[in-house]
Order: structure tokens, then sequence, then C-alpha cells
């Protein structure tokens, strides 16, 4: 793996527009944007057979095809209704799993990265897991929630922050990170599990359980950050540098300068593309609902995003179209 220095390196001598394109995984409508790639990978693994996609998922949900491969950030598909958006917000909504709307859009997954376990990031990963045999990446609470769903041991991987994992085509770096906060500065659903609990049954029994952030670098593609929630622990951003950074609106002001701290800790990503903008409590269908207040604020966001980063395009997704960077 290069040293920090050589991927900052690298990904500012790429080309300084990043061309983004969008439609089905052969279309080779325009070139990726992709950093220089190093002589030791200049030649594509075995395992690679084709163009990386990634299809947004709604909320911080993402499908990311790697050849052969597919990885899942957070995936949240059932997009139950707790009242949320609508009133009054029910925190014992029962957790029902939509069968009917996962099984046609995850036929493979290999790997699960969580960024934390609220219900809209994680209630739907014990079933995806089970199904596809993917192994599950999370925090200490992400392991015992998995346990307590049935999930064996051997498919539940805990992680903190730090590890860089090899998976041979790319590699995922864990990065600790925090939740964002409400307008009363706190967290809905505080807390971790240290022991495996009881089943979940409602959405109040998924706390948050610490927050992380993934570095996704694909050889001889894109490096590309995922947030799930809008906080940042920026000192912990030193050194990733990556092309791409899929970023959670802001929801409140009270966490401070996010968008100036997260930027600049990422080194100003080519693309910054917003993420749990939408009304995740919808059907999944274009165009993306966003209820009012939201759009203000996505459109303060992308607004914000170009005075602080104006070298870096902002590219606003639509729910399960194939992008490639």
């Amino acid at each position: 793996m290069p040293s920090l220095d050589r991927r900052r390196f690298l990904r500012d001598a790429a080309a300084t527009t990043a061309m983004v394109s969008a439609g089905g995984l052969a279309t080779g409508v325009a070139t990726p944007a992709q950093a220089a790639p190093s002589a030791a990978a200049s030649t594509p693994t075995a395992r690679r057979k084709g163009a990386v996609s990634f299809r947004w998922w709604g909320t911080a949900g993402w499908r990311v095809d790697i050849g052969d491969r597919t990885v899942l950030v957070d995936p949240f598909l059932s997009r139950i209704d707790t009242g949320l958006f609508t009133g009054p917000f029910r925190t014992d909504t029962p957790l029902t799993v939509r069968t009917d709307v996962i099984d046609p859009r995850v036929d493979r997954a290999t790997t699960v990265l969580v960024t934390h376990t609220h219900w809209d990031h994680f209630m739907d990963v014990p079933y995806i897991a089970k199904r596809t045999g993917a192994r599950v990446f999370g925090t200490l609470t992400a392991y015992h929630l998995g346990l307590a769903y049935g999930l064996p041991s051997t498919q539940l991987s805990a992680v903190k922050g730090g590890e860089v994992l090899d998976f041979g085509d790319h590699s995922v770096e864990v990065v600790g990170s925090l939740h964002s906060r409400n307008p009363s500065y706190s967290v809905a659903f505080p807390g971790v599990r240290v022991s495996p609990p009881p089943q979940p049954a409602t959405i109040a029994d998924l706390p948050e359980g610490d927050t992380l952030g993934y570095l996704l670098r694909v050889d001889g593609g894109p490096s590309v950050y995922f947030t799930g929630a809008s906080d940042v622990a920026e000192r912990n951003l030193t050194g990733l540098a990556p092309d791409v950074a899929m970023v959670a609106m802001q929801n409140a002001t009270t966490t401070g300068d996010y968008l100036p701290r997260l930027l600049a800790g990422l080194d100003y990503p080519k693309v910054v593309v917003p993420v749990h903008y939408d009304n995740f409590e919808t059907a999944l269908q274009n165009p993306p609902p966003v209820a009012p207040t939201d759009r203000t604020r996505l459109n303060e966001m992308i607004a914000a995003v170009r005075r602080i980063s104006p070298r870096s395009r902002v590219l606003v997704p639509e729910y399960e179209t194939a992008y490639h960077f």
C-alpha cells in the first residue's frame, strides 16, 4: 500500500476535471476520473472483470460493483414509515424488513460496510447478510446486533477505525467518525451494545452504536470516502485525499463548521456527492423525494461546497443510477 504522501501526490497528479458518467455498467459514455496508477498497479488483477459502478440506494446506502464483487454501504431498502417526515415520530415502529423490495436489488454481496446502527442504516443488513453470505464490517455494536439476529460470528467483523482491509482488487480503510447532533445537541437513540441483546423489535432497539467512515480504494480506479452521518473527526482524515466523497447532508446547525472541516480534512475532493438528503420513508423512485425544509438545506449545502471547494464538482445523485468516477 503506498504511503499517505504518495496517495495525495497521485490524487493531485490526476486530471483536474472529474468526468462522471451515469448509466449502465457497459455504457462507456465518458472516461472515469481516476488517480494515476503506480507501476505496481499497472497490471489489473485477475479478479477484475468490468467497470466499477456506484449506485445510490437512498439515505447513505450504496451498491458498489467492482468486477465480480459487490460492496454494500448502509443498505437500507425497506424504507419503513416511522412518521419522521409526516409526524408524529413513532419510536416504537416495528422493524419490518421488506423482502419484496430487497430481493430484486440484492442478487449478490461480498461485503457490507455499516457506518452506524440506526434503523435507516442497519435494519436490512442482517437479512441481506443471511441471503448473500456477505461479511459485515461495523462497530462492536454492529457485531453484537448481528449476533442477536442469528448471524454467525464468522460472518461478522468488528472494526473501530485505523484498519486497512485488503481485498485484492480493492481495499477499505476504516475511519473513526462521529454522528450528527440534532437541534438539542443530542444524538437520537444513543448508546452501544457490549454484548448480544435480545433480537431488536422496534427502531428504538437499534442505537447509534458509534459511527465510522470508510475509504474505498479501487486498483486502477477511484478512491471514494463514504459518510453515514453529518459530523466529522477531521484529524482522522489526514492523508486520505479521496477522489470522491459521499457526504451526508447536515440537518441542524449544532455541529459547527461541518462542511469546512470535512472538505479540508479530505483535501477538497474532485467530486462531492450529497447523500442522506431524501425522504427515505417513501418508495425508491426517481426523482428522489425531498421534504421542503430538506430541499432548502440541500441547496444551501450545494452552495456551501461550491464556495468552500470551488474546484470540486457537486453531483446530486438519483436512485439506482450507475455512476462511474
